[in-house]
């Protein structure tokens, strides 16, 4: 099977919210060189699948405002492969665009659905890995979604129960899908040996995504499929009815609505960087378990913080223990660590009301 049948679908459409104040609605997350590495997240997910399929297969899925950065991030994607949706509808119906225009480009397609905010820290597993569930959706209509063992009770991820073991032991059928349980039932799932963390990355042949889509979104989509538009007329015929399509994740439309649903389970190193204390876990710690992202820090009895900073600003921090401190432009944050997601949009809400959308 040549790699020119497979197609990847990158979901960079977020607006980041939960990495505020370092990710802004301007310019959110995976537009960022978030861990100084010389390439924002969306170019290092793009650098990572280049190494499975060629450039002309990728399709970028992000909100109209964005289009301008994918495009002087990724200038070898073709740009009419550049999907701006232009209202946010969450991550399924913009999915659901990319692949009826690869089914018309490829029949046979194999396609991989990834977030761009994603931590991979063994890329040669994680081809491996890709590769063999490639193998496995072309020779079965099943979607795949990769999961992986957890390693703490993290209740900012989603839990997937596996059922019944297929294709030698591999793959298994998906018995429940839990999204952001309470950190006591994420310790639950964890030690009972029978869960996975819901990476977001789905696998699909094309025909049984479209299938998919067909079937749980409106009868618009089926009038795309059954018409010979234009590339001119697809956009326009999307653009004036994306509006009244539902509003639903890739998750909800896939895991909870399909019944014929695989995971594989991966080890190729995987964290979801989506929030503080996820970024936390994930990161290398240096003395005294802080994580210190792309900063210039001095710091003296501190422990188990996360500290990011813009360039050209100095932290001098003590006695700070189990705190995020995050800086960007005209807003400074500090506060615990612990389940901090909740409070970061707590902030958002509360400084956009109070002083406006120049802080958000």
């Amino acid at each position: 099977m040549s790699n020119k049948q497979y197609f990847c679908v990158i979901l960079a459409g977020g607006k980041g919210k939960r990495l505020w104040p370092c990710s802004r609605e301007t310019q959110p997350k995976q537009f960022i060189d978030f861990f100084g590495t010389g390439r924002t997240q969306l170019q290092t997910t793009y650098d990572r699948i280049l190494k499975i399929l060629p450039p002309e297969n990728f399709f970028v899925c992000t909100n109209h405002e964005y289009e301008p950065m994918v495009r002087e991030q990724l200038p070898d994607v073709p740009e009419q492969q550049i999907l701006a949706e232009p209202v946010n509808r969450n991550t399924a119906p913009s999915v659901a665009w990319a692949c009826f225009r690869i089914k018309h480009i490829c029949p046979d397609a194999r396609i991989i659905v990834t977030p761009s905010d994603q931590a991979v820290m063994d890329v040669e597993a994680y081809v491996r890995d890709i590769n063999r569930a490639m193998q496995f959706i072309g020779d079965h209509d099943n979607l795949l979604t990769l999961g992986v063992t957890p390693s703490r009770p993290e209740p900012g991820y989603g839990y997937i129960q596996m059922g019944e073991p297929a294709n030698g032991g591999e793959l298994f059928r998906i018995k429940s899908f839990t999204e952001k349980p309470e950190r006591e039932f994420a310790r639950i799932f964890m030690e009972s040996g029978e869960f996975l963390w819901n990476t977001g990355i789905f696998m699909a042949n094309v025909k049984t995504m479209v299938a998919s889509f067909v079937k749980i979104f409106p009868a618009v989509f089926r009038q795309i499929e059954e018409s010979n538009l234009s590339l001119e007329e697809e956009h326009a015929y999307v653009h004036e009815h994306f509006p009244v399509y539902p509003n639903m994740s890739m998750d909800k439309g896939i895991l909870e609505q399909s019944d014929n649903v695989y995971v594989m389970r991966c080890n190729f190193g995987w964290a979801d960087m989506g929030t503080w204390h996820s970024v936390y876990e994930a990161m290398s710690k240096g003395s005294g378990d802080n994580v210190v992202l792309d900063s210039e820090v001095m710091m003296e009895e501190c422990r188990n913080n996360v500290i990011k900073l813009s360039k050209g600003k100095i932290g001098v921090l003590y006695g700070l223990e189990g705190f995020i401190v995050a800086e960007r432009d005209n807003v400074l944050m500090i506060c615990k660590k612990e389940d901090s997601s909740a409070l970061v949009r707590k902030f958002v809400n509360e400084v956009q009301m109070k002083y406006g959308d120049e802080y958000i």
